[in-house]
């Protein structure tokens, strides 16, 4: 069974940097990709990064909102993926998860952002960004 454990969120002033990470640990079959969500109060938890196994830049996703801004990247060595996180803004403050799912190389290309591909989670990490 696959456990997912986020660090590195915090408090940090608008137009701060943060860097999320997250450890994998356990077996991953059959799961083509990996990605951050966030999810703010009284919100739908929303994808922000997707990336595939091989991790090229042909095989990342972001959304519009964090696009220029958020860098997601994995170590493969350390089975940890990534979030650096610069020029942040208070629309950016939330709980970020990070997750893995995609049993099918279709299913990161179709909905790679999208909650519904995606099947272990962690148990998130804040980060508040303040004016």
């Amino acid at each position: 069974q696959v456990q997912l454990v986020e660090s590195g969120g915090g408090s940090v002033q608008t137009g701060g940097s943060l860097k999320l990470s997250c450890a994998v640990s356990g077996s991953t079959p059959n799961s083509y990709c990996m990605g951050w969500f966030r999810q703010a109060p009284g919100k739908e938890r929303e994808g922000v990064a997707s990336i595939g196994n091989d991790g090229h830049d042909g095989q990342i996703k972001y959304s519009d909102s964090v696009k220029g801004r958020f860098t997601i990247s994995k170590d493969k060595t350390e089975n940890t993926l990534y979030l650096q996180m610069t020029s942040l803004k208070y629309e950016d403050t939330a709980m970020y998860y990070c997750a893995i799912g995609c049993p099918r190389v279709l299913d990161w290309l179709l909905r790679g952002l999208s909650t519904s591909a995606y099947n272990s989670w962690g148990l998130g990490t804040q980060v508040t960004v303040s004016s």
